[in-house]
């Protein structure tokens, strides 16, 4: 199955996953209609910052929409994009891509089927704005509570002058949109998940529903060793993810934003299909090598962390 949906593009085939290294906006309209069970991304939010001119501004160390933060404490932070830059032209911009990717999901996913898509605090309600006129039903907020470095930043170029001032809130907590296809008229979700095999979510192991609030560790060292990309999530999040996305543990996840492979992996170390499509050739060339790799990474040792933070979170 995954091989056919590679068509005559590029691919690596893993054990239960494959990269595609294709431009999702072409894939997602060549795929037969409702050939996905679920997605699940992280896309390029300001979406310029993923130019080819951008990109090569920040490799060369010149920043342009990307902010090339200071080391501190002997830490080097990976540069962020600046999305506080964006004027009006370019939010319309953002609206147009999502709006148009949103009728290209449409497409390919099976009705009933599951979107999560990462974004944050700031953007986040232009993007899902242009996913629900596409055609997509919103269903919640799954949201990460992690302590990011966006912002908390003193305003530009005043910093000693206005001492005592941020210009935004410094990040506590990353929103992922969570969008359903719209099931048939009158079509129940049991007969649903009969018929698509979509329509819910998974439950957890231990039989608990899937919680729309998740303890989060920021994405450890050892996995920014194997893909050293801006925004790559930990394997810890996204088995989750990945988990919940499949009600029936059985279908095809794609991730149409792939980056450094993290989606990817989360299927492979679960056992499950996925298929990433990436547009840059460095970053599917990274994502082919460290899709095996960060399968293999053991997050045993935070899941117990998390069960006890979100248990004091509980008595909150």
């Amino acid at each position: 199955m995954l091989k056919q949906l590679a068509l005559d593009y590029q691919s690596q085939a893993f054990r239960s996953t494959r990269a595609i290294h294709a431009d999702c906006f072409e894939w997602l309209g060549r795929i037969p209609a409702d050939s996905l069970h679920a997605i699940v991304t992280d896309p390029p939010y300001g979406v310029k910052e993923y130019d080819f001119d951008q990109l090569e501004k920040k490799e060369n160390g010149n920043g342009g929409i990307w902010r090339i933060p200071p080391s501190f404490d002997g830490h080097v932070r990976s540069p962020l994009p600046r999305f506080t830059a964006l004027d009006k032209k370019e939010r319309e911009a953002i609206d147009r891509f999502f709006f148009e990717w949103g009728k290209q999901v449409m497409h390919a996913l099976r009705p009933g089927g599951h979107v999560f898509l990462a974004s944050n605090s700031f953007l986040s309600q232009l993007v899902f704005h242009a996913l629900v006129r596409s055609g997509l039903e919103f269903r919640g907020e799954f949201i990460r509570l992690v302590r990011t470095l966006r912002g908390g930043d003193r305003p530009k170029n005043a910093e000693d002058e206005f001492p005592d001032v941020c210009s935004m809130p410094r990040g506590c907590y990353e929103p992922w949109g969570i969008f359903r296809k719209p099931i048939p008229a009158k079509m129940t979700v049991a007969e649903c998940l009969r018929t698509y095999q979509t329509g819910g979510l998974r439950r957890l192991a231990d039989g608990n529903p899937f919680a729309d609030v998740v303890v989060s560790e920021r994405t450890p060292k050892r996995e920014r060793e194997i893909a050293n990309h801006p925004s790559i999530k930990p394997q810890s999040l996204m088995r989750q993810i990945v988990r919940a996305a499949l009600p029936l543990g059985e279908g095809v996840i794609a991730d149409p934003f792939m980056g450094s492979g993290s989606t990817v992996a989360a299927a492979e170390a679960l056992g499950l299909h996925c298929v990433g499509i990436e547009r840059y050739q460095d970053h599917y060339d990274m994502a082919a090598e460290a899709v095996p790799q960060l399968a293999r990474v053991d997050v045993r040792s935070f899941a117990h962390k998390e069960a006890e933070l979100e248990s004091q979170l509980h008595l909150l």
